[in-house]
């Protein structure tokens, strides 16, 4: 061993020993062996920033942006409501649709970002079938990590194992190159989970992560709102059509008034419009309506304007979350709303927001709401548009707010472009399969796209962007070119093949398989995968054999962060919400890392033989 190398190999195991610890944080800890290498005189200035200018990471980047285009228009939300509504009580059924979803959303945007997203729809479903969140929470994330081997474009490792192969002067993967691989571990893990499951359900408490905001639902339940809500939709015939709101007639002295009124954009898309006397109504229009008092008659309504009342389909509106909030504001000491009643206080026209509930300390006024005085200290609960919600936090002299419900954080920015988006994304797909530009364009075309069609800003599209990931990546680049240049790859390598030898190239191929997923338990999958690419590539070059195979045992490998639950940020995310101990994760992930390890060798060389024709 030369001294370079062995300089070099004592940076890699401080790197690797502040990984483990995470201190500094892991692109810190990038950032500072790309300062230190140059310094070695074993690789210089240019090839420690030339992660920089590599494709892949401008790629990363680019995704990055069209998963929070996927993510700002919908699209991820729409599926997870889609996911309840099929399961039903199901909990087999659901297990199986959540994971295929995740898995499948995953393979096209981060599955960190997925995670993020089917935390809250799994906690939902679970709080709504009685079932204990750590009976979802795991597959839930076992699902993402197996989405990393479905597409090129799915996880970090995988751009970096074919940037590797470029490097060497191979064509690289193609974008579904993967998926062969992926989706048998898929229906494999999915079995796997429906088994393991029995494994996960028995703590309960604290799995919700404790107490937090409230949910509309505990609003609709405290306050008695439930059954006051009624759809009417302007049908053609409608004499209402081309009249005001103001003709309807529903007002608060009528023990009614219109809480929201939607209207049809496009196929796809519908607005939700604050009421106000002066708009005028359509066909196909819903008037969404608030019956506070018995005596309201919504029978005459619907003869008299030839109205056609629509089925609920949610508690009080709750299924217009997206649209519609609520809040809990308190009526401030020096409030000049004190002594006057709801009506005259004058909601609708000062804050675009109607009173649904009263409370008097603890006390809830159920009868004669808009008829009540409002006294210092007073509850109110609010319901409007999102933006006259968020404009209350500027009003403090007659309102203080409360609290803001849960659901906030769920409600997508850009809601109704969810076409345009999915649109963008088949774009990019449909680019990078047929090979018409290199992938690194087809990504920049979807998220100029994205921008021109108004899914995502430039400041979301920056904020997007996991910069800690790519300075980590640029900064582990490095270690490949030194290790390459003072011979670590062939030593390694070649201890290696020392390592499985008589073994055949099943137990090297194995061998490198369980190599690089231990190695993901203290470092992250894209660090192991800069690292072990190259070795990778160097056994195949020694054994005059095909690179594809020994490339993608490495990346399908450092998917299969299985065991603990730091091999990788979907694990940590999920073991709160599922109340998991680490021991956990080593009883339910190390066998099936097993498994995914025996796929592996099995099917790579049936697919990619490894010396071709």
């Amino acid at each position: 061993m030369n001294p370079e190398l062995a300089l070099v190999l004592v940076l890699l195991g401080a790197a690797i020993a502040m990984f483990a610890l995470n201190r500094p944080r892991m692109d810190a800890v990038g950032l500072i062996m790309l300062t230190v290498l140059p310094l070695t005189g074993v690789i210089t200035v240019g090839e420690a920033l030339a992660g920089f200018s590599d494709p892949n990471i401008v790629l990363l980047g680019a995704l990055f942006v069209i998963g929070e285009g996927l993510v700002g228009t919908g699209v991820a939300r729409q599926l997870g409501d889609w996911l309840i509504k099929t399961a039903g009580s199901s909990e087999r059924r659901l297990l199986v649709l959540l994971m295929a979803v995740v898995a499948g959303l995953g393979a096209f945007m981060s599955s960190t970002g997925v995670v993020a997203i089917f935390i809250p729809v799994a906690l939902r479903i679970a709080q709504s079938t009685g079932a204990a969140p750590g009976r979802l929470m795991m597959p839930l994330s076992v699902a993402a990590l197996i989405s990393g081997m479905m597409t090129l474009v799915a996880t970090a490792p995988n751009l970096v194992v074919n940037s590797e192969l470029v490097r060497h002067g191979a064509d690289g993967f193609h974008f579904f190159s993967f998926t062969p691989f992926g989706l048998p571990v898929l229906v494999l893990g999915i079995a796997y989970m429906l088994f393991a499951q029995r494994w996960l359900g028995a703590r309960r408490a604290g799995a919700a992560g404790g107490a937090g905001r409230p949910s509309l639902s505990d609003w609709i339940e405290r306050y008695k709102l439930a059954d006051r809500e009624y759809r009417l939709r302007v049908t053609a015939g409608s004499p209402l059509v081309g009249q005001t709101l103001d003709a309807l007639g529903v007002r608060s002295g009528s023990g009614a008034h219109v809480v929201a009124v939607e209207r049809p954009r496009t196929r796809f898309a519908r607005d939700v419009m604050a009421p106000g006397a002066k708009i005028e109504l359509r066909a196909e229009d819903v008037v969404f309506i608030d019956r506070f008092a018995p005596a309201f008659d919504v029978g005459e309504l619907l003869q008299r304007f030839a109205l056609e009342a629509l089925p609920l389909s949610g508690a009080y509106f709750s299924d217009r979350s997206q649209e519609l909030g609520m809040a809990e504001v308190m009526v401030s000491a020096d409030s000049s709303l004190v002594g006057a009643t709801v009506v005259e206080a004058r909601f609708q026209t000062r804050f675009r927001l109607l009173v649904i509930g009263l409370r008097h300390g603890s006390v809830v006024v159920e009868r004669a709401l808009q008829d009540e005085r409002l006294r210092i200290g007073d509850t109110l609960l609010v319901i409007g548009p999102w933006k006259d919600i968020e404009r209350l936090r500027s009003d403090t002299a007659d309102l203080i707010i409360l609290n803001l419900p849960a659901e906030l954080d769920e409600v997508v920015p850009v809601a109704g472009r969810a076409p345009q988006a999915l649109f963008c994304l088949v774009l990019m797909v449909g680019l990078m399969v047929s090979g018409v530009v290199a992938n690194v364009l087809a990504a920049l075309i979807a998220c100029l796209s994205m921008g021109a069609l108004r899914c995502i800003g430039l400041d979301a599209a920056y904020r997007s962007i996991h910069w800690k990931s790519l300075v980590l990546i640029v900064g582990m680049l490095p270690f490949s070119i030194a290790l390459q240049k003072t011979g670590g790859v062939e030593l390694a390598a070649d201890g290696l093949m020392a390592l499985t030898g008589g073994m055949g190239t099943y137990g090297v191929l194995g061998s490198l398989f369980a190599i690089t997923a231990i190695l993901g338990l203290f470092i992250s999958n894209t660090a192991t995968a800069v690292l072990m690419a190259p070795v990778a590539l160097a056994i195949a070059h020694e054994l005059g054999a095909s690179p594809y195979p020994f490339a993608m045992v490495v990346a399908l490998a450092a998917s299969t962060a299985f065991m603990t639950p730091i091999s990788s940020p979907v694990n940590t995310l999920v073991v709160a919400p599922g109340n998991y101990s680490f021991g956990d994760f080593v009883r339910v992930g190390t066998p099936f890392a097993v498994v995914v390890l025996i796929v592996t060798v099995l099917l790579v060389p049936w697919l990619l033989p490894l010396f071709p024709r």
